[in-house]
């Protein structure tokens, strides 16, 4: 089934916002040592820049979710790319790391404003076939998942034309065709009901917690493990995180529905979102590391490096619309786990001395993996929910895939600091602990996931 000509420019729109956000996750990683250079940053300032991004993006989607769902998905799908080009603007005019650091946690906010708002939109204009939603969806995927994998290339191509700050200048114009093409081509959302309320405590809480816990595992490479800031930051983290579970349990409209894991397939799909972003994030971060100062590759060759991961991206996120459809998520889940896992074995014999062609295999193998599970699992977490609550369910797969990624690159990127030599062993020990994580992810889709597509949307998440 082809999504119906009336349909293509809603697609194409939705898709568009969650092309921009992704961008940002992976353009920057090839700018990081002329960030360093030219703002004097430090390997745990370049972790912030790539860090302030994702943590904003995750620990505010749930709360944008919700407001999706409540005041309109299409305003705060507008509202997003309007503070995503501010934020960008202030990341191109940093005069220091810390400013950047701020903008980017700022375009984060932008992020988690326009992630679950579209795909609110395109559950909705799919919502009366299946079929086609999981093509849909695949689509959607496939436009993120390609301009993850083209933000390294097209990152070094800006650098090399016009330095660093035009990776966030670029952002101004696409984000002004974005909102073009949404006003266009995307329905009107009505309000959700009037008496429904925000959860301000919960979303503190959230902050708080993944703040910390990111912020612990940052620093704990230079501070040490028994610092007492770090000590202090795991605390804050867990007793912050329990709180925030009793306060979830307990309110009238919670930010995060606990309910929404008893659901078939839920928690299972998000625990493997988190496992895929981890690796991947935490990954892509420390081969940006490896290729430019262990291998001495230049932004623009270290850019063409990552070209593999483009074309496997679009053939695989397709696919996976298909086999969604034929199959179910389960089976798509289970293959593109282990294949990344592979990609990721690829890269554990690297050294200095390796060539591009020893490297090329893992470049091809890991979007292929990661382009077949991840539209398979945001069907399985759409297919779970009542349609009035997509944009919830939705963001709390991405916040949930988003903080995985956010703990991947603050603990994988602890392990590339220093000397060519102590670069390739934690790139070595980064690839390693991959596998093991896509094995997780694998065993919990067999275990967890149905053999095909439920369709159980139970109204949940609501205290009498």
């Amino acid at each position: 089934m082809s999504i119906p000509s009336p349909l293509r420019g809603a697609v194409a729109a939705t898709s568009f916002g969650f092309v921009v956000v992704q961008l940002d996750v992976t353009i920057v990683n090839v700018a990081l040592p002329a960030i360093a250079s030219d703002l004097h940053a430090e390997v745990a300032s370049l972790q912030w820049v790539v860090d302030a991004y994702t943590l904003a993006f995750a620990v505010l989607l749930l709360s944008a979710g919700a407001l999706a769902d409540r005041i309109g998905a299409r305003r705060i799908y507008l509202a997003g790319f309007a503070l995503f080009a501010l934020a960008s603007a202030l990341c191109g005019l940093a005069v220091g790391a810390t400013m950047l650091i701020v903008a980017r946690g700022l375009q984060g906010i932008g992020a988690a404003m326009m992630v679950p708002s579209s795909l609110t939109l395109l559950n909705r204009i799919t919502e009366h076939e299946p079929g086609l939603r999981a093509k849909a969806v695949g689509l959607w995927t496939a436009a993120g998942g390609v301009s993850i994998a083209a933000g390294p290339i097209l990152g070094a191509l800006l650098i090399g034309i016009a330095g660093w700050r035009s990776i966030f200048l670029v952002n101004l114009p696409l984000c002004g065709l974005g909102a073009w093409l949404a006003l266009r081509t995307l329905p009107s959302s009505a309000r959700g009901p009037r008496g429904e309320r925000l959860d301000p405590a919960g979303q503190v809480l959230a902050i708080v917690a993944l703040t910390a816990f990111t912020g612990g595992v940052i620093e704990v490479h230079r501070l040490g493990l028994g610092h007492p800031a770090i000590i202090a930051a795991f605390v804050v983290a867990i007793v912050s995180g329990l709180v925030f579970c009793r306060v979830e349990s307990r309110v009238r409209s919670p930010m995060l529905p606990l309910d929404l894991f008893r659901l078939p397939n839920f928690g299972a799909a998000t625990v493997f979102g988190i496992l895929v972003n981890l690796t991947y994030y935490g990954v892509l971060f420390t081969l940006s590391i490896y290729l430019q100062r262990a291998h001495g590759y230049s932004a623009l060759q270290a850019g063409i490096a990552y070209l593999p991961l483009t074309g496997m991206f679009i053939v695989s996120n397709v696919a996976s619309g298909h086999a969604v459809a034929r199959f179910g998520p389960r089976l798509p889940m289970i293959c593109g786990a282990l294949v990344a896992a592979c990609g990721y074995a690829l890269l554990i014999p690297l050294d200095v001395a390796s060539s591009y062609w020893a490297m090329l295999p893992a470049f091809a193998l890991i979007p292929t993996g990661m382009g077949f599970a991840v539209p398979a699992m945001t069907t399985a977490i759409l297919a779970s929910v009542e349609k009035t609550q997509a944009g919830t369910a939705s963001a709390v797969l991405n916040a949930a895939r988003q903080a995985g990624g956010t703990v991947g690159v603050a603990a994988f990127g602890a392990l590339v600091a220093g000397e060519a030599a102590a670069i390739v062993g934690g790139m070595r020990t980064a690839a390693t602990l991959s596998v093991g994580l896509l094995l997780a992810a694998a065993l919990t889709a067999t275990a967890k996931i149905a053999r095909r597509s439920v369709d159980d949307r139970s109204t949940i998440g609501r205290r009498p």
